[in-house]
Order: C-alpha cells, then sequence, then structure tokens
C-alpha cells in the first residue's frame, strides 16, 4: 500500500472537520481567556521554572506549556500519555499552538514544568486567577452556595498494621527510611476512610459551588480521613446568602458559624435514633434536595469528562496540585457551557 503523504491541505480540512463536529478545545480557545493565566504560569516558571537547569537549551513557550498541562488534566493523562497524544492528536496539536512539522514536549520536560507549579501551589493560584476573570465577566454572581466532598482515591498502599499505625502518627517505618526508592513509592499523606460498605484511601475534594452557575467558588483538599463538617468554616462565607449542605454538616459549631457570618442555613436535618425526623422535617429535606444535588452534577462531570476523578499521583503535594487543577478544568469547561448558551443558569 502505498504511503500517505500529508500535506497543508489535508491538515486543514481535517481541523475543519473536527470544528464542525464540536471541539471542545476550539471551544476554550474561543471562550476564555489565556493571557492572565499565561502570565502567572510564566512568573511562576522563570522564578522556579525548569529552564534554569536545562544546560542552553531553549525553554518551551510558557503558553505551550500551560496548554500541554490543562490538556494533561482535561483527559487525566500520564506524561508519557500526554507526549504521544500530542504527536498523535491534531486536535491537541492545534490547541497548544503546533503544526505537524514541530516538536513537542517530552514526558520529562511536562513533568519538570508540572512539578515547578505544584511547588509554588501553582493550581490554587491559577484558579483564583481565573476567578478573577470570572469576576470581571459577572459570572461570580451573588448566590447561595452549596457544599459537598467527593472521594479522591490514588494507589492503594499494601502496608502491615504496625506501618500504618506509625504512617498515622506521623512517623515514617525504619525499613522505609532505608530503602529511599521503596518510601518514593510509599503516600505517608493519604488516609483510609469508610463510607457505608465501601472503603477509600486517598484524598477528598470539598467544593463550594454556587447555587445557579454551578462554578466551583473555593476548594480545600485534605485526606480522606478528614470530618466534612470540619472544613465547613473555611469554605463559607459572609458572601453567602444561603447554604445547602446534605446532613453530614449538621450541627451546633457549624449552624453557629453560619449564624455569626449572616448566612442563612439550609443544611439538611438529621435525625437521631431516639428523635427520628418528623413529617414536616423530611419534607423540608426534600425541598432542599433539590438545590443541594446540583453539586452532584460537578462531581459527574469530572469523573465522566475530565477523564476521572483518580488520580495516579503520590503524596499530598502533587495531589493538591492535581486536584487544583481538576477544580480549575472543570470551572473552564462550565463558563464555555454558560458563555455558549448550553446552560441554563437558573
Amino acid at each position: 500500500m502505498a504511503s500517505q503523504q500529508y500535506t497543508f491541505f489535508g491538515d486543514h480540512h481535517a481541523l475543519e472537520a473536527l470544528s464542525q463536529m464540536g471541539d471542545r478545545l476550539l471551544e476554550l480557545d474561543r471562550y476564555i481567556n489565556w493571557s492572565a493565566l499565561v502570565a502567572l504560569a510564566d512568573g511562576i516558571w522563570r522564578a522556579n521554572g525548569p529552564s534554569k537547569a536545562s544546560c542552553g537549551a531553549k525553554p518551551w513557550s510558557s503558553e505551550v506549556m500551560l496548554r500541554v498541562i490543562v490538556l494533561k488534566r482535561l483527559y487525566n493523562l500520564s506524561d508519557e500519555q500526554a507526549e504521544y497524544q500530542l504527536r498523535d492528536r491534531i486536535s491537541f496539536m492545534r490547541f497548544v499552538g503546533l503544526g505537524l512539522g514541530d516538536g513537542v514536549p517530552d514526558s520529562r520536560t511536562i513533568w519538570l514544568y508540572s512539578q515547578a507549579l505544584a511547588k509554588a501551589d501553582g493550581a490554587r493560584r491559577l484558579f483564583e486567577c481565573f476567578q478573577q476573570q470570572l469576576q470581571q465577566r459577572g459570572l461570580l454572581v451573588k448566590e447561595g452556595a452549596i457544599v459537598d466532598a467527593t472521594f479522591v482515591e490514588v494507589p492503594r498502599q499494601r502496608n502491615s498494621r504496625e506501618e500504618n499505625a506509625l504512617v498515622k502518627s506521623g512517623e515514617v517505618p525504619q525499613a522505609w527510611e532505608q530503602q529511599p526508592r521503596k518510601l518514593a513509592q510509599k503516600d505517608t499523606d493519604a488516609r483510609w476512610a469508610k463510607k457505608g460498605d465501601a472503603t477509600f484511601f486517598g484524598y477528598k475534594n470539598h467544593v463550594k459551588v454556587g447555587r445557579k452557575t454551578k462554578l466551583i467558588k473555593h476548594y480545600v483538599v485534605t485526606a480522606a480521613s478528614t470530618n466534612d463538617g470540619q472544613v465547613m468554616p473555611e469554605l463559607a462565607s459572609r458572601e453567602d446568602p444561603t447554604m445547602h449542605a446534605d446532613a453530614a454538616y449538621t450541627g451546633v459549631p457549624i449552624a453557629e458559624d453560619l449564624k455569626a457570618k449572616g448566612v442563612r442555613n439550609c443544611i439538611h436535618e438529621k435525625g437521631q435514633a431516639n428523635a427520628p425526623l418528623t413529617c414536616k422535617q423530611k419534607a423540608s429535606n426534600r425541598r432542599k434536595s433539590k438545590v443541594r444535588a446540583r453539586v452532584e452534577h460537578v462531581f459527574a462531570f469530572m469523573e465522566t469528562s475530565l477523564g476521572s476523578i483518580y488520580q495516579r499521583c503520590i503524596g499530598a503535594l502533587r495531589n493538591q496540585y492535581q486536584i487544583g487543577l481538576m477544580n480549575l478544568c472543570y470551572n473552564l469547561c462550565r463558563t464555555v457551557q454558560i458563555l455558549s448558551g448550553r446552560a441554563a443558569v437558573a
């Protein structure tokens, strides 16, 4: 079979066909202002970036690298998969601004740039930078808020009970310290948690989303064992007219905190063994559920449209960075939905 030769016109027609079919990367280009995000990432990389140890090699454009990192999180790719997909998919190349004849960042380079962002709390800084863009566009309206958390699982550790006890107390088993390679594969920050009959190992992504826009306004990352209610005071703000959450957030301390901040408490009521919910309370919870359920749409989008919530990273630093990027990418996609008119904000 004769080999097929790629041409400029063939490349152009293929991109046109992708555009007509609905390329979400093209929409991100159309509706998102990347300049402020690129400027922030560029400042981080100039101060802490891998170019300082590149032995004279010219560093990659900050816009190219930021877009590569966003692509990684949009499709939940490893560094190696990101390099391969950049070489293989013309939609990816168009998004990052490269052509068929251009080189692409290799997996090691992608890792180095990501590591520099992680160490500088880059994901949160990018998230907050994009919040400013949302504010300028009038999308961060004063609306009721919904708080919830989801488990973010990571590779499970196969430790002995003694090792787990030491890790939980903040110590590192001596045998691990004597084997640096083994220690590098041990996540001493993640924790086990149980919900119903299911067991989880990893972290929690606590988010506060707008009642109408479903944009994430604030987030906190903790170990999976952290009680949801402990994080509520950090998420709740005087700017929130109302606060919706499930019964895991009930309790006097949270109610008092919301009252002090002037936030109307719309958290589900919880029955007790000696004081079950009344019919009136059950009806109230059903009404509240119609609003509270909207936060589940956020986590469902992350699971289905951002390539899964599961993370491959080890350690709090990398997982906080990846979860922050996941929240940022959700907001990027949600903003496109709102601005394009595909999502009703009501």
